[in-house]
């Protein structure tokens, strides 16, 4: 079995993906596997999709892969050939309501809320009740997701797993750790039902909140006074934690584009 080596470009728009865990909520999932090099951790990853009823695929890499020898994907061609490379972590999710990072945790002075696997599944499932798009985010086998990849997040989850002392950080390799959170999912799924919260703003939205309040910042000079509060992923978290929704994202950014007009004259 051989696969498409030029996979699609990153075009959200294009996609149609359905709305409304029966088959209509898990296509508001999304995988996004982020440095991924080994093309076989992802025909594995590719595999899990299948087997658990997902399809969306989109992988954020600035390397070629030769994903016709990801020989693990036995029986998700289709996965594969719907599989979209995009250009940043940002373009990645720019359509999606909610952006959950995985971490293995370890030593790393986490920024953002962090919850074990069952409970971030209960999370997951109360944004698809809506009308919510999930992303969920894996990074490189090696090194796990950068600190400026992880400031995309809305919240991390991390699989609990049985600590040993010969092994320091413990870690599962990308298809597993795909497939156990995929597995999690779609156990719950009887449990999700049609809600009526408001609907968050999806990523594109919140990144464009990002840029206009980074503009007002620079502009009324608080980045040169608090340099140290004002790097584009604190920004960012900032943004985040703020929770705004799809109906008030446009009305947050004409006040600042208003301030912005205003400092201007």
């Amino acid at each position: 079995m051989t696969y498409d080596s030029s996979m699609r470009g990153c075009n959200l728009e294009s996609l149609g993906m359905g709305v409304g865990m029966g088959d209509e909520v898990q296509e508001r999932v999304v995988v996004v596997l982020v440095r991924a090099r080994n093309p076989n951790n992802i025909g594995a990853v590719a595999r899990a999709m299948h087997d658990f009823g997902f399809r969306h695929l989109r992988i954020v890499n600035e390397y070629g892969v030769p994903f016709e020898t990801a020989r693990s994907a036995v029986d998700a061609s289709d996965v594969l050939a719907g599989a979209m490379v995009c250009a940043s972590v940002a373009e990645a999710v720019a359509d999606c309501t909610l952006v959950v990072g995985t971490t293995a945790v370890g030593e790393r002075d986490l920024q953002h809320p962090l919850h074990v696997l069952p409970d971030a599944a209960g999370k997951i499932g109360t944004e698809l009740a809506g009308e919510g798009r999930v992303a969920l985010l894996f990074g490189s086998e090696k090194t796990g997701l950068s600190n400026d990849e992880l400031s995309h997040c809305h919240w991390l989850l991390t699989i609990p797993m049985e600590e040993h002392e010969e092994i320091r950080h413990p870690s599962m390799n990308l298809g597993q750790a795909v497939a156990v959170c995929l597995y999690e999912l779609v156990r719950g799924k009887g449990s999700i039902a049609a809600g009526a919260a408001s609907e968050a703003a999806n990523a594109g939205e919140v990144e464009r909140l990002m840029v206009l309040l980074t503009e007002v910042l620079e502009i009324t000079g608080y980045t040169k006074r608090h340099p140290a509060n004002c790097d584009e992923a604190q920004i960012r978290r900032l943004v985040l934690r703020m929770g705004v929704s799809a109906g008030d994202a446009p009305v947050w950014m004409g006040i600042l584009r208003q301030v912005l007009w205003k400092v201007r004259e």
